[in-house]
């Protein structure tokens, strides 16, 4: 009996086929199978080496030596150290690669697109310069390359397409193929030898500063030699006299340990793949240490921030910190200000707005915010026009006003009179003039008498006064007449003054009669009643519900009540009750 056995290997596309005519013979066919797996086996993990137990132990320890920078990093076949700390699973590579030495090449994009490049548009490159107009060009310039709509000139007043003349030339036109990274890149394009301008620009600050600090040292060693009188003098004298190197300012290729850079291999405290580079420059001071006082600018450790200026009396040409504050409320920070602002305010009125969710839109709505305020502006100043009208554009400003002095001739006669040309119109003000109100004939101010204006048609000083003319003048000097007599008279009476005889006053502002006769005893009871009237007055409490009046006043009563009124022109009237 045969039996047929069909061994199929998927993984390397093997597949074998033994007749066997005996069942001892099954054996035999097992073994060259394992053969074969073995052989393969071998082929595909060729990279991985058996390792004893020791060699294993010795591994690890290297491993965690690597770790801890005690020991030199591997490196890969281009010579780069890898990193101790990536995972087996990441450092180790497939079988089906080969790899003979540790390398990172199959966690790189190993496939790389034919089509990409890193080349960037050749800024400002023209190709062809056109001596006439073609047709199918910018209406504008005359390029061939875009058309009037896209034009980046400046609009002509009359284009090339009918002149004909200042032809633009053709820019060069070229396009990329970038992929998903390139596009996104803020710095695709960017030339970093234009950083050169910078550099050149500080040094040639340095140059100049280091100029002009040994320029004034020799100044001040010129004058302290002019001074001298002796010829022996210490040396101390002559170290102080010399001129001092500006330690500050010291070139930054001179610094020392500025380059260096030094690895952190053997180490307990980090990796071994760490650099450290001194990157401090001794003109840089920490804005906490500007000023040491305590009261001065207050610095927050948690932010950084000292929004306060440390040293507001110095000079600000020497200054190159002013606080915070300076920075916040200054350049493009003030109108970010603007911007969160109006974004605040525009949310907080419905509107579906959010700076940092969308700051694109929130640009867009405070640009389309600022351009209806200043049309709504222009509107309202229009409408204030039409309404109450321009005066300085409804009637035109005389020529003597605007110029001062004219080209027009003009000829007098020794009496004054006009020969040829015109006599210049005297310059009028914007206010009203030669306006005659209530009959008057001339303007008020034309007349002027004791440090008082009036008018000089009828001498009053009364601006809104009727005219009266000349009765009211001859009035006027009647009165001031009799008013003069009256003085005179009174003044010649007071010369003369008559006796006056002495009156006894009881009370503030009363006489009393000569046949006045007062009882002390009624009169003190009268004050005592009218006290307790007062107090009744004061608290309608203390009235009695059966109230009996008597109409019969007593003259001892009358003086009580005067001495006990309250005179409120009296100016101790306050110290008497």
């Amino acid at each position: 009996m045969f039996h047929k056995v069909h061994l199929i290997i998927s993984d390397f596309n093997i597949c074998m086929e033994w007749n066997i005519a005996e069942r001892s013979s099954l054996h035999l066919c097992f073994s060259r199978y394992r053969t074969t797996l073995q052989t393969h086996s071998d082929m595909a993990t060729a990279s991985v080496a058996f390792k004893s137990r020791e060699d294993h132990r010795k591994q690890l320890e290297l491993e965690e030596a690597r770790k801890a920078g005690l020991a030199p990093a591997e490196v890969d076949e281009d010579g780069k150290e890898i990193n101790p700390h990536i995972p087996q699973y990441m450092s180790s590579a497939p079988w089906y690669l080969n790899a003979q030495k540790p390398s990172l090449k199959h966690q790189r994009k190993w496939k790389s697109d034919p089509n990409y490049t890193k080349s960037w548009y050749d800024r400002g490159a023209k190709i062809f310069q056109a001596d006439k107009y073609r047709k199918g060009a910018c209406e504008n310039c005359g390029a061939m390359t875009h058309n009037a709509k896209l034009c980046m000139e400046r609009p002509r007043k009359i284009g090339a397409k009918w002149t004909n003349m200042h032809i633009a030339p053709d820019e060069k036109i070229e396009t990329f193929e970038l992929d998903y990274d390139g596009k996104r890149d803020r710095w695709n394009g960017y030339d970093a030898a234009t950083y050169a301008r910078v550099i050149e620009r500080y040094e040639a600050r340095d140059e100049a500063r280091r100029k002009y600090l040994k320029e004034q040292q020799l100044k001040k060693l010129e004058e302290k030699n002019n001074k001298q009188k002796g010829e022996n003098e210490s040396s101390d004298d002559e170290d102080e006299d010399a001129p001092k190197v500006d330690e500050a300012k010291v070139d930054e290729s001179k610094q020392v340990d500025f380059a260096k850079v030094e690895k952190r291999v053997r180490t307990t405290g980090g990796g071994s793949t760490g650099t450290v580079r001194n990157l401090r420059i001794r003109e840089d001071i920490a804005k906490y240490l500007l000023n040491l006082d305590v009261n001065s600018a207050y610095y927050d450790p948690k932010t950084r921030s000292m929004r306060e200026d440390p040293l507001p009396d110095a000079d600000p040409n020497e200054k190159f910190y002013g606080g915070d504050n300076q920075y916040r409320m200054s350049g493009q920070a003030l109108e970010f200000k603007q911007l969160n602002v109006h974004a605040w305010e525009a949310f907080e009125k419905g509107q579906d707005i959010h700076l940092q969710a969308a700051p694109s839109q929130a640009e867009l709505l405070y640009k389309n915010f600022k351009i209806i305020k200043e049309k709504l502006k222009s509107q309202m100043k229009s409408a204030i026009m039409e309404k109450y009208g321009n005066a300085a554009t409804q009637e035109e400003i005389p020529k003597e006003l605007l110029l001062g002095q004219t080209e027009s001739q003009v000829e007098y006669d020794r009496t004054g009179r006009i020969i040829k040309g015109l006599e210049t119109s005297t310059p009028k003000s914007k206010y009203e003039e030669d306006v005659y109100i209530n009959n008057h004939t001339s303007v008020w101010g034309s007349w002027w008498k004791d440090h008082q204006w009036g008018y000089k048609c009828c001498k009053q000083t009364i601006k809104n006064s009727y005219c009266t003319g000349a009765a009211g003048i001859e009035a006027a000097e009647a009165t001031a007449d009799l008013m003069k007599a009256n003085i005179d008279r009174k003044a010649a009476s007071e010369d003369t003054p008559t006796p006056v005889e002495e009156k006894k006053l009881a009370t503030w502002g009363t006489d009393v009669p000569d046949d006045l006769v007062l009882d002390k005893k009624k009169l003190a009871e009268a004050l005592k009643k009218e006290d307790e009237r007062k107090g009744e007055e004061k608290d309608e409490r203390k009235r009695k519900y059966n109230v009996t009046w008597n109409d019969e006043v007593t003259p001892e009563e009358t003086e009580a009540y005067r001495m006990k009124k309250i005179h409120h022109d009296d100016p101790m009237k306050d110290f008497l009750h």
